[in-house]
């Protein structure tokens, strides 16, 4: 019930590009008595971590913030919203018990102008003519019938094994299939008959658009695969009449460089050392460098906005405890033994072995 009551709010008022994602898996909601609204949101120790911003029309927003930080103090609990949006840092903006820092930046597109777009980029068209000349072909599903598909499971636990660090969890959690997805648009990719891609978009209805939350693949996939999945996915917002899409935000993005450098010196220290040396664990250059590919109309930087007075470090441990689904000092040490195989698994491969074609696993595919 529930979920239903959320679903139908997020259908109504869903305007931060993560409102759909409240829906998933192991998120609580919070419904005001008298108002309609809903907050999706997580527990972590004293503090409640928002999933984006509270569900609810825009002049109910400042009303519904306050209610629910009440609703927190009372258990003795802090708030964060994270990837929150313009709207609600504008709203806190001149807020002395609020702190904001930035986070990243998402790509956005008109998907109306999306013809134009690959007509201009040739990096685009390189990458659809690949897939196409394997033959590779997308068609769409419902997420009913993607949720029950053995395949779909099989190329995403491909993907999650290629990847350096263990499944994330909260907003960007790989298992969007497994909660209320009856709105969500899901295109997947075959070649030679076996699917080898897919893509899942969630509504964002009161920015008249889609989220793409989720583009898994198999090493397998031919290049230009993730990019024939977003063509398609464009091509159909388009036709739905969609004029806002966004793959999602990318951490430490040099797109939101100006709003960084506002973040706390603490902050700023640790996010410039996990620019030049987490890479190995999580891919923000290869991120970055394929959504710019992509020729995005703008960037839009993402915050996560806590109500103190200065920005913590419990806070972003916090953070990062709720999308490791661990201590994020372990996920660090599980990333880091995860790398250091890879490193061995390569030299070997260097040293002749991968002639067999051991270690050619695929990953490292620009599409």
């Amino acid at each position: 019930m529930s979920v239903r009551r959320a679903r139908d709010l997020v259908m109504s008022y869903g305007w931060n590009s993560t409102c759909y994602q409240i829906l998933n898996p192991g998120i609580e909601h919070w419904f005001p008595s008298t108002i309609p609204a809903v907050v999706g949101y997580t527990r972590r120790h004293r503090l409640l971590l928002v999933a984006g911003a509270p569900v609810c029309a825009p002049e109910m927003l400042g009303r519904v913030s306050h209610e629910f930080e009440a609703f927190a103090h009372q258990q003795g609990c802090r708030v964060c919203y994270v990837c929150a949006e313009e709207r609600l840092r504008s709203l806190f903006a001149d807020s002395t018990s609020h702190a904001t820092i930035t986070l990243g930046a998402q790509p956005v597109w008109d998907p109306r102008n999306w013809q134009a777009t690959v007509e201009g980029t040739s990096a685009i068209r390189a990458q659809l003519n690949r897939s196409r000349n394997k033959s590779v072909s997308v068609e769409a599903v419902s997420a009913e019938e993607a949720a029950r598909e053995p395949e779909l499971r099989r190329v995403l636990n491909e993907w999650l094994r290629a990847r350096r660090l263990p499944p994330l969890h909260f907003l960007v959690s790989p298992h969007v299939l497994e909660g209320d997805g009856s709105d969500r648009v899901v295109l997947v990719a075959k070649h030679g008959g076996r699917l080898v891609a897919y893509l899942v978009a969630s509504p964002v209805v009161a920015k008249e658009g889609y989220l793409v939350e989720l583009l898994a693949r198999s090493p397998s996939a031919p290049n230009g695969t993730s990019e024939l999945l977003i063509d398609n996915a464009m091509r159909r917002f388009a036709e739905y009449d969609k004029s806002y899409a966004t793959l999602g935000l990318v951490a430490l993005s040099n797109s939101a460089a100006k709003g960084i450098r506002n973040n706390p010196l603490w902050l700023r220290s640790m996010m410039q050392f996990a620019r030049l040396h987490a890479n190995r664990f999580y891919n923000f250059r290869g991120l970055e460098h394929f959504r710019v590919k992509m020729s995005p109309r703008v960037w839009e930087p993402v915050y996560a906005i806590s109500n103190e007075k200065h920005f913590s470090p419990s806070t972003l441990y916090s953070m990062g405890a709720a999308f490791s689904g661990i201590s994020p000092l372990v996920a660090i040490g599980t990333g880091i033994m995860h790398a250091i195989g890879n490193e061995l698994r390569g030299r070997v491969g260097k040293s002749g072995v991968g002639k067999s074609g051991v270690g050619k696993s695929g990953v490292g595919k620009s599409g």
